[in-house]
């Protein structure tokens, strides 16, 4: 009997039931969601659209991605980081993205901390990589929103002075980089994730 958690995909072979959801989903699904990643520049675009994405739907902000990295310099966090008032009124006016100021405001505000957590840790790799979840304590696929490390690390994000960085928020973003394999166990990728992350060079922290 096939899995409640899983429905065929458009090749016949059962993948997460979520990324039935919309057409677009299943590529994200099948090349990107739940792969380990450490580069800093992925995990910081990652965890800044989950904040945008508070309210609305994933489809939304996918669909907008590459809308997302031509106005945020492709999500270089040492280049936000130095933007001002003109550059988020810039923002504000542009239609490809999500035009909330407050949302806005937070990934300048994210990227000044981001440089402050990757000059204390090496890296920001460095630093999310430290929160991951315990493969061997990891319940059934996709059964909860949130997890003691993910509250771990949005509270610690908080104490840093990030903003938009609920353990809902945060749970999302270490499913979709890789910090958990939470794909369920019947589905076609889930296999690949785990192989991949057998191999996958945990980053290291190294003072900056």
């Amino acid at each position: 009997m096939t899995s409640s958690t899983t429905i065929p995909g458009s090749d016949g072979r059962q993948r997460c039931r979520w990324c039935a959801a919309a057409p677009e989903f299943e590529a994200y699904h099948d090349r990107e969601w739940g792969f380990p990643v450490g580069d800093d520049t992925r995990l910081f675009e990652k965890i800044c659209l989950e904040g945008f994405q508070s309210g609305l739907s994933w489809r939304t902000i996918l669909a907008k991605r590459e809308n997302f990295r031509r106005a945020f310099d492709g999500f270089d966090f040492r280049k936000i980081a130095r933007y001002g008032q003109r550059q988020t009124d810039r923002l504000l006016r542009d239609e490809g993205i999500v035009r909330h100021r407050g949302k806005i405001e937070a990934v300048v505000n994210n990227a000044r901390c981001a440089v402050q957590v990757a000059q204390e840790n090496g890296s920001l790799a460095a630093y999310f990589w430290q929160f991951e979840i315990d493969p061997t304590n990891v319940p059934a696929a996709q059964a909860r929103s949130t997890s003691p490390e993910s509250v771990a690390l949005s509270k610690d994000l908080k104490r840093r002075g990030w903003k938009f960085v609920g353990p809902t928020t945060v749970y999302a973003f270490m499913q979709a980089m890789g910090l958990v394999n939470d794909h369920a166990a019947d589905c076609v990728i889930a296999a690949d994730v785990a192989r991949i992350r057998k191999t996958f060079q945990r980053p290291q922290k190294v003072a900056g």
